[in-house]
């Protein structure tokens, strides 16, 4: 092996796994990760009731409320035409109830870079997937375009649509597009290439485990050392009412839409839509990537019902056996787990099974007091299919993180088909606190598809590492100034940015600014419309956010975009651009600097008898930083180090200039010296200026060549125009 690849094994073995290209920490052999807990490190969804946040959802379930309405009527559907209060019409449908999304046309195809042509052809569900895999990168921190090429896989629930239509049938204006926008494989697909990941993309449909099943998934690759971080979560939207009109057939919906999870009225179940993904990483990785851990995923498992009941009847043997499995990978036992958000569809023949299955399981071997707490998200905004497993999960970090059990809506009295004597479990009838144990809080969360496939996972509360704090937190940390950096793709979007920064700081006026301010500039995208808002005290930046979101200028703020196409030069200047202790600050705050910095100290030793670091320093035994032969290597020294620190950040010249010692800068920037020979040069050079120069000197005077040129008669054996700077500025040499 060269030299190359042996320093980099070594370096493996020694600090852990090598980088990418992308700067990702690259998968780890299987057997370095398979212990290590999974984290959830951000989650985002869109559920009904117009909820775009977990935040929101978690507001929506804490206050008990019920979002099922009438079919949308912005979708081309004949909504009078296909109802009929009789159940078995055949084509119609006996509700005209359920939980839908809002503005589901709306899209920012150009954000993504997609045609508005091939974003007609998208089915919806890829349009939300790839809003909420945005906003879950986000809100971890992590920007969405510094991702490309990293080792991050995408996990999604979708089951089949027909938004478009059939591909022998697709119109001319849809065609070329009709396969990729309709393909439930594209659908994962879709966010690699967008975002440009490599680790595994895979479309999971297991009907309404869906989301659950690639949850699963994503654990087991992260497990495995496939992938570094992962997407994972689910999606459905029903571009046409035949989920209705087929329900309804079989008789197997409300008539109210709503979902009465494990009571004694329950009638059916509600449709509904939604969406919700989860960002999940090694737990390792995510304190070291110094992401917030939301929850903890302890264990996962999925089985199948077999040869049960029927094709689409529950199988309660086999839900057991799912929940003992997902127990087992957890290394956990059933009273150690608080609560079940259970999947809980409101039909008469599942929720029996379902409870029974809970009761043989969770249910044994706990004290009366403290039973196993049962509730079900459906509950409140119906059944969303291959997204409901996901809900659930979001549903009960968020109540982890509050310390309350929701209340499950629509149950006057539990199901009397299930034995509720025979284990400790609880149907949550109303929201009850959820206390701190002398262990995390834990829940499992349970989907079932159509289709025979079980899942469940076990989620747990995550207690972070204490360490020493020895920070007045009493009041926020306002600096004196405080920049608070805004982007958006668009100058809308960039309005709308600045109006929610404003209205969280109006929500919740203890925020940390600083804090914030370090979030917008190092985790945000930088989009191209930009503003900086630099404020000195809190009413200055409320003035000059709002003065943004409104369109108005304000003395805090500037705007300004990148001017596309421009090039960049890196121009290095000749001696004279020194200064005492120059590179000192640089060098402590910049690890990248400081490097070069080194590297070039190393290449100059064997030319010269000095070291850089004591003459910037300004050590006592150095030479001084006048003498030519001292000044131009380091200055050298310190230009290579300032466009290695540029290109850090991502800076990279199309072009460089330099001048003197700047020249031999350029070139070793550029590549056409090696830093060894441009280290050479520059020192040999220098050293060559000091023997040629004898007792000559240089002299700056501030005239124009034609001024300076009459003077120069009755010295011209002994004096010379040496440069021309400028208009008004010459160089003169001699002795």
């Amino acid at each position: 092996p060269t030299t190359a690849a042996l320093a980099e094994h070594l370096a493996g073995e020694l600090l852990g796994a090598p980088r990418t290209e992308a700067g990702d920490t690259a998968p780890a052999p299987a057997g370095e990760v398979a212990d290590d807990p999974i984290a959830i490190v951000a989650m985002s969804c869109r559920f009904p009731g117009g909820v775009g946040s977990p935040e929101e959802l978690w507001q929506l379930v804490a206050d008990g409320h019920d979002v099922i309405s009438g079919m949308p009527t912005d979708r081309g559907w004949d909504i009078d035409g296909i109802y009929d209060p009789v159940p078995g019409v055949p084509g119609r449908t006996y509700t005209r109830q359920g939980g839908f999304l809002d503005g589901i046309a709306e899209f920012d195809a150009e954000f993504f870079g997609i045609s508005p042509r091939e974003a007609l052809a998208m089915d919806p569900q890829q349009r939300l997937l790839l809003e909420t895999s945005w906003e879950a990168f986000e809100r971890a921190g992590i920007d969405p375009a510094g991702l490309r090429g990293a080792a991050v896989g995408v996990f999604v629930g979708c089951t089949g649509q027909d938004y478009v239509p059939r591909l022998h049938e697709t119109t001319d204006e849809l065609g070329g597009y009709a396969l990729t926008g309709a393909a439930g494989s594209v659908a994962s697909g879709r966010l690699s290439y967008t975002f440009g990941l490599e680790g595994p993309a895979v479309t999971v449909d297991t009907g309404c485990s869906a989301s659950l099943v690639a949850l699963h998934l994503a654990v087991q690759s992260l497990r495995q050392g496939e992938c570094s971080l992962a997407l994972a979560g689910g999606v459905t939207v029903m571009s046409n009412p035949g989920t209705f009109i087929e329900f309804s057939r079989q008789r197997g919906l409300a008539a109210d839409g709503r979902c009465k999870a494990f009571s004694d009225s329950a009638d059916g179940t509600g449709w509904a839509e939604g969406v919700g993904m989860l960002l999940v990483e090694r737990l390792s990785d995510a304190r070291r990537g110094g992401h917030e851990v939301l929850a903890v995923l302890r264990g996962s498992a999925i089985n199948q019902d077999g040869a049960g009941n029927g094709l689409t009847a529950p199988n309660g043997r086999s839900q057991q056996r799912v929940i003992r499995q997902a127990l087992a990978n957890a290394r956990l036992t059933p009273s150690e787990v608080d609560v079940v958000e259970a999947h809980g569809t409101g039909t008469k023949l599942g929720d029996p099974i379902e409870a029974q299955a809970l009761l043989a399981t969770y249910g044994q071997g706990r004290p009366a007091q403290r039973p196993l707490l049962l509730g079900a998200l459906k509950s409140n905004i119906g059944h969303t299919q291959a997204a409901a497993g996901v809900g659930g999960v979001i549903k009960m970090v968020m109540a982890m993180r509050h310390g309350v059990a929701p209340q499950t809506l629509h149950v006057e009295q539990p199901t009397p088909e299930a034995d509720w004597s025979a284990g400790a479990v609880e149907l949550l009838t109303e929201a009850r606190p959820w206390p701190q144990a002398d262990r995390p809080r834990r829940a499992g969360v349970s989907a079932f598809g159509v289709g025979g496939t079980n899942a469940h996972v076990i989620i747990e509360q995550h207690t972070a590492p204490k360490t020493p704090d020895h920070t007045d937190r009493t009041t926020p940390r306002d600096p004196a100034v405080v920049p608070w950096l805004v982007s958006g793709a668009t100058p809308d979007a960039l309005r709308a940015q600045a109006g929610r920064l404003l209205a969280h700081l109006a929500d919740h006026p203890g925020t940390d600014t600083a804090d914030v301010a370090c979030s917008l500039a190092l985790t945000r995208s930088s989009l191209d419309h930009r503003a900086a808002v630099v404020a000195a005290g809190r009413d200055e930046l409320l003035a000059g956010l709002a003065a943004l979101a409104e369109g108005r200028s304000a003395p805090s703020l500037v705007r300004g975009a990148p001017h596309s196409g421009d090039r960049v030069a890196f121009v290095f200047p000749g001696q004279g651009s020194q200064w005492i202790g120059m590179a000192q600050d640089l060098a402590a705050a910049f690890p990248v600097f400081a490097a070069r910095l080194r590297q070039c100290e190393d290449a100059l030793a064997a030319f010269v008898d000095w070291s850089l670091t004591d003459v910037l320093r300004e050590a006592p035994d150095a030479p001084p930083l006048d003498r030519v032969d001292v000044v131009q290597p380091a200055l050298w020294a310190v230009m290579v180090s300032l466009a290695e620190l540029w290109r850090s950040y991502g800076v990279e010249p199309d072009a460089v200039l330099g001048h003197s010692q700047g020249e031999i800068a350029a070139a070793c920037v550029a590549g056409a010296l090696s830093l060894e020979d441009a280290a050479r040069v520059v020192a040999l050079r220098s050293k060559a200026l000091v023997a040629l120069s004898g007792q000559g000197g240089m002299l700056s005077v501030p005239l124009a060549l034609d001024q300076v040129r009459p003077h120069l008669a009755r010295w011209q054996d002994r004096l010379s125009v040496a440069a021309v700077n400028g208009p008004e500025s010459v160089v003169l040499s001699g002795d």
